[in-house]
């Protein structure tokens, strides 16, 4: 009854925000900034909250993505003096590590997976398939690029270039988010920016998190003993679990387990 007992001290709130999947644009994947806005908004905004804390377990994906909700949050906590914690789960490789980038400060368990910090595009050839069952290819552009990369072509040289140099841009962007987030806790390691993974304590060291730590040990020792949770995160409507979405779900959850598989998990 103490909170609604006029002029006493309230405790301090934290607003708890997940972060898990594999970030995707739509319903591709679990974390999107379509899907995540109005949570990270309402944590930010709702009771005047201490802190907001990040609990992140994911294993990357659209760097785009990644980029919206990781300047998102960056926004609401400068605008409103918030500070931001991250706590990470199994893992946050990847586009998972640019989010838990985006908190002031950020604890793994001594197993969580770190680093990742590269761009990978994959994909199949089908194009030797075909010809074996003699099936002809037609494909008429506008533009000799339209076509760059037909997985049922063969692979051209000059769409290999350019794609490499599209996906050096988007390192390069990655690079420096890090850099920007940071700064002089980095060491200089060659290997720093490479795709290279670190566990726990060894994370620490590249100065890529700040300390081993899980959520409520934390915020109790920064909060005191009675700080107050309040968690947010995606619930899906209960029609989105029927009909055409179960089979969506079902491929998005294949998708998902294969990247987090990349990582042992």
């Amino acid at each position: 009854m103490k909170r609604w007992i006029p002029f006493t001290k309230k405790s301090p709130t934290v607003a708890v925000l997940r972060l898990s999947g594999v970030i995707a644009a739509g319903n591709r994947g679990g974390l999107s900034d379509q899907a995540l806005a109005p949570l990270i908004e309402k944590a930010f905004q709702r009771g005047k909250p201490a802190a907001v804390a990040l609990i992140i377990n994911s294993p990357g994906g659209s760097p785009v993505q990644s980029a919206l909700i990781g300047a998102r949050i960056r926004r609401l906590a400068d605008e409103k003096n918030i500070p931001v914690f991250a706590f990470v789960e199994d893992v946050a490789a990847s586009g998972g590590y640019w989010l838990a980038a985006a908190a002031d400060e950020i604890f793994v368990d001594a197993s969580s997976v770190v680093g990742s910090i590269g761009v990978i595009s994959a994909g199949f050839g089908a194009h030797e398939l075909l010809s074996k069952h003699g099936i002809e290819r037609r494909v008429h552009t506008a533009g000799k690029s339209k076509s760059m990369l037909d997985p049922f072509r063969p692979e051209q040289d000059e769409d290999v270039a350019r794609l490499h140099k599209m996906l050096e841009q988007i390192h390069a962007n990655f690079i420096d988010h890090v850099k920007a987030r940071r700064g002089e806790k980095l060491v200089d390691n060659p290997d720093m920016f490479t795709g290279e993974i670190w566990i726990g304590q060894q994370a620490i060291e590249q100065g890529l998190v700040d300390g081993l730590g899980h959520l409520v040990p934390v915020l109790k020792d920064k909060f005191g003993k009675d700080v107050r949770l309040r968690r947010y995160g995606i619930r899906r409507p209960m029609w989105q679990r029927f009909g055409a979405q179960v089979a969506q779900d079902a491929l998005s959850g294949i998708e998902e387990r294969a990247e987090f598989a990349r990582f042992g998990l």
